[in-house]
Order: structure tokens, then sequence, then C-alpha cells
């Protein structure tokens, strides 16, 4: 992993030097300026991951230059940490105003120092990751739509199928890394139809047998598309196995019961859910209450009574319904 690079603006080269000393001692990369104006120069060049100010400083004090750093898209993440002199409440508040992450007062301890540096990039970096998650969310969820858009039928499933099966995962009282494998499978499940052609995807008549087969082998192929990229291992159960039936007469490994993985039985009722309330090529949508009943009577056949019990759970608290209305959970 690369060092994580601090800047130190202080005008006080002794301060600057020993803080620099310090804090390289500690594994960091440091930079230093001796005012705002130099901090801008030297940011140009190398944007550091967390910025330690003085405030009173010749040129360009604390204050204008957080205002200039803040003023910077690129830089806007960047914590910045006053270290000042100053005590007064009036500085204090002044600073944290601004949106300062944080206000040392000098003189203050190594320990005081390394906590505040450390515990501002640790929140930094989760911040960044929860960023860097939230994009790929949406580029994937832009992928799966793309192909969704083929159809005219199914504008908006990947979004309804998701917020179902989050909805279902609720009610079953799932958390954590469980809930965001199963985000993912869902916003995932029918990845693999962009090996299958338009034609099928929009054919109005019967399918023939070999058409069927066409369509059977998108769970493979969604699965195989993603089996490799690790952010997204967990998700395969759930791609792979979300046309498997209870019952044992589903596709493509007619697993029945419990040995079908529970993320791919949640997305199955998920799936169904949205497929049944959608106009298709080759059908129009049941109602809502139609869809209901269709599940429930399925329960133990095509469906996994304890799912069916979730959606029931959650349609009696008209949870559903609001999904539906929104398109989200």
């Amino acid at each position: 992993m690369d060092k994580e690079t601090l800047l130190i603006v202080e005008d006080n080269h002794i301060l600057r030097n020993g803080l620099k000393e310090m804090l390289s001692m500690e594994g960091f990369s440091v930079m230093t300026a001796g005012n705002g104006q130099e901090g801008l120069e030297q940011m140009v060049i190398t944007s550091p991951d967390l910025i330690l100010s003085d405030i009173a400083m010749p040129i360009m004090d604390g204050y204008a230059f957080f205002k200039e750093v803040r003023a910077r898209p690129e830089w806007v993440t960047i914590p910045f940490l006053f270290l000042t002199a100053r005590g007064e409440r009036e500085d204090v508040t002044a600073g944290r105003d601004l949106g300062v992450e944080d206000y040392l007062v000098k003189p203050l301890t190594r320990d005081e120092l390394l906590t505040a540096v450390r515990s501002r990039l640790a929140r930094s970096r989760q911040l960044h990751m929860v960023q860097l998650q939230s994009a790929y969310e949406a580029s994937l969820t832009m992928l799966a739509n793309a192909i969704e858009v083929r159809n005219e039928y199914t504008r908006g499933h990947v979004e309804r199928v998701t917020a179902y099966a989050l909805l279902l995962a609720d009610q079953l009282g799932w958390q954590g890394k469980r809930l965001e494998a199963l985000r993912f499978g869902a916003i995932l499940h029918d990845i693999g139809k962009i090996h299958v052609p338009e034609t099928i995807l929009t054919k109005k008549g019967p399918l023939t047998a070999e058409e069927w087969v066409e369509i059977k082998r998108h769970p493979i192929n969604g699965a195989e598309m993603i089996r490799d990229i690790p952010y997204l291992t967990l998700a395969v159960p759930a791609v792979r196995h979300h046309h498997e039936r209870y019952d044992g007469n589903g596709y493509p490994d007619g697993l029945a019961g419990e040995a079908i993985p529970l993320e791919a039985r949640i997305v199955t009722v998920a799936d169904g859910l949205d497929a049944m309330t959608t106009t298709r090529s080759y059908r129009v949508a049941l109602s809502l209450n139609q869809a209901c009943e269709e599940i429930t009577s399925c329960s133990g056949t095509q469906f996994d009574p304890l799912v069916v019990e979730a959606f029931r759970r959650a349609w009696d608290s008209h949870q559903i319904h609001l999904v539906m209305a929104n398109g989200h959970f």
C-alpha cells in the first residue's frame, strides 16, 4: 500500500520541520508549506490525503487557504485539520463553521496529533469506500438496464426486483455483507440475457424448443460473466439459480428445496412478482392482488414457503405496495 501523504502548512519553520519529522517517522509521506499560497502550489503537484494547517500565517492565512481548497471539486473531500496556537472559543467556532474536520490547539502531544491524524484518515478511507461502492453499484445498474432496455416491457425491472428482494430480506432479518451479496445478485440476475437475441426476448408467440434452450442458458451465462470478479463473487448463486423452483422443476440445475441458495430463492419471488405485474409481449399484467394470490398458491412448488411467508408479512404491512408505487425500498 502506498504511503498516505500529509500536507503541513505552518509558517514557523521549527515547528513545521518538527511535525514533518514526527509524522515521517510514523510512515507518512509529508509535504510542507509556509503559508496557504505555498500550500496551494504544493497541491497542484501532489494532492494530499490530509491537510494540517496553521491559521495565523502571512500572505494567505488558514481560513483563506481552507476556502480555496474547498472551492476545488477534486479537493473537497480531503480531511482538513486546523493546527494553531489560538484557543479562543470564537476561533474554534469559526473553524468548525467553515466545515473543518478538527481543530487542534498547540501545544499538543505526539499522541494527540497522531490520534487525530489517523482517525481522520480512517474516516476518509471509509467514506471513499462507500463512494466507490455507490458508484460501482450505479454502474452495474446502468449495465443491467442497458440489457433490459432492449425490451420495452421490462424497463425499470432491475430496480423493482432489487427493491422487492431487499424488502423480503429485511423481513427475514438479513444484515451486512449478506444484504450486499443479495443486492448485487438482484441487480445482475438477468445479466446473462446479453447473449440472448432480441428477437427471442420480444417474441409475442410461444418459443420454440431451440429458443427455450437459449433462454435457459442466461443464468449460466450470467454467472460465468461475473464469477471471476472478486467484488461480485458472492452474487453468483443468486444469478445462476434464480430460475430454480422449490419443487426441483426449474433450471439450469434442477435444484430443489434448501439446496437452492436462499439468495436465489428470494430473487425468484422478487423476479416473479415483477414479471406477473408487468405487461409482457406474450401477456398482459396481473393486478397486484392477483399476483399476491399466485405467489401464495405457488408456495412449496415454485417458491420457498419461508420466502413466501416473508412476502406475506411485507404484503400485510403494505410495504410491497409502497415499493411498487415508488420503485425502491
